[in-house]
């Protein structure tokens, strides 16, 4: 980062949307997710999140902002940030990064590396381990995440200057770096996990989801508008386009929901939002209204089909469609980049098919050692008892569904 003025005006801007994004994952995701499991999971859904929360916020002090943002030299540079900025070392509350106290910008950065790995929850909830919900999510949020945020924002080989040239890869809040990993990552161990075993039963409160939804939205004003690091114009349109693009996907998403079965649902409907907002992530710094429109429209549609695809045709119990409507969502964003004139094809594409083969690889490994390690499935006693008594001896209720 270079070193240069502290601006008031962008620092208070970041200090806002450091807060918006850590307000997506808590409360805004736990809601969001846990309205949408069985009553009996509910408290489960929000410990793995609030645990992530904590667990990811000491992990990127300790390595992961080094590893992400670190200065590394050479060949190994390009792929790995090194160990100079671990446990924040040399970085004091003077220290700059641009027009930002670097402390500000490393809490930035670090409410991205708390929801991503929060977002894989939605893969796994009401059957997996607590203990490998923190092994798993220290080690990939390590090895996978952070590695691909120093490729593309750290000024690894897929930034400005690298290997796809001048421009490099465009991916202003996170397609790639968040959406791609974590929708990849979720759809692998929902096939090494296997399906469930108790019967599938309906989102136990919607009025959940749509607060949690609700939540996802303010945020993601804070995750979009907060990437452009400046309280300017540039920040202004990413917040407009945001908002723009949730509501188209939103509405589509009710409509084609009305044609196909008569009648739009409230879930569907806020699921939408969701899936518009992760499409817009990767391109809210490059484009305008009208762009956004078409990304929002599309999005709604693109995303509920792949819904269908992957609960119905492919039978994979991704429980929460978190491949289908953030990873196909940012996907879907990443390449619209390059169809808008806004970035090159070979950027685009190459990136996303270099960090889909890297995630696959190292999720893989990763979901067998830690499986290896502390296990991964709850027995069929623990699934059918629900994992809020059987793994953390609560309940949400009074009487259980």
């Amino acid at each position: 980062m270079v070193e240069g003025t502290m601006v008031g005006a962008d620092t208070a801007w970041i200090l806002v949307a450091t807060a918006l994004v850590l307000f997506m994952s808590l409360p805004g995701l736990a809601l969001f997710y846990g309205g949408l499991v069985r009553a009996r999971n509910v408290l489960s859904v929000f410990m793995h999140v609030y645990a992530i929360a904590c667990l990811m916020s000491v992990l990127w002090l300790a390595f992961g902002y080094s590893i992400a943002f670190g200065e590394g030299s050479g060949v190994w540079g390009a792929i790995w940030g090194g160990p100079g900025k671990m446990f924040l070392a040399g970085i004091d509350a003077e220290s700059l990064s641009g027009t930002l106290p670097e402390v500000l910008f490393f809490a930035f950065q670090m409410t991205f590396a708390i929801i991503t790995p929060a977002l894989i929850v939605g893969a796994y909830v009401e059957r997996v381990t607590f203990g490998f919900v923190l092994l798993f999510s220290a080690l990939w949020m390590l090895l996978c995440y952070a590695p691909v945020t120093h490729w593309i924002w750290g000024g690894g080989f897929m930034a400005d200057g690298g290997i796809f040239g001048e421009t490099g890869t465009r991916d202003f809040a996170g397609g790639i770096v968040v959406h791609e990993t974590a929708g990849l990552a979720a759809l692998i161990i929902a096939v090494m996990l296997g399906r469930r075993k108790v019967d599938n039963k309906p989102p136990h409160n919607p009025g959940y989801v749509m607060i949690g939804a609700s939540m996802l939205w303010v945020g993601w004003f804070g995750f979009n508008g907060g990437s452009q690091l400046a309280a300017d114009g540039g920040a202004a349109m990413a917040i407009t386009v945001t908002h723009l693009s949730a509501a188209a996907a939103s509405l589509t998403w009710a409509l084609w929901e009305r044609i196909k079965y008569g009648k739009a649902s409230l879930v569907g409907l806020v699921t939408g939002t969701i899936a518009g907002l992760a499409s817009i992530t990767p391109a809210s710094g490059f484009v305008g209204p009208i762009e956004a429109l078409i990304i929002g429209a599309v999005a709604g549609i693109l995303c509920q089909e792949m819904v269908g695809l992957i609960r119905n045709k492919l039978r994979i119990d991704d429980t929460l469609d978190v491949f289908a409507v953030h990873g196909v969502g940012g996907i879907f964003g990443t390449i619209m980049i390059a169809a808008f004139g806004q970035g090159t094809w070979l950027a685009q594409l190459g990136a996303l098919a270099i960090v889909g083969v890297f995630t696959f690889v190292v999720t893989v490994v990763l979901v067998l050692v830690t499986k290896a390690l502390v296990g991964m499935r709850v027995d069929l006693e623990s699934e059918h008892q629900g994992l809020d008594l059987s793994a953390h001896g609560e309940s949400a209720y009074d009487h259980n569904s």
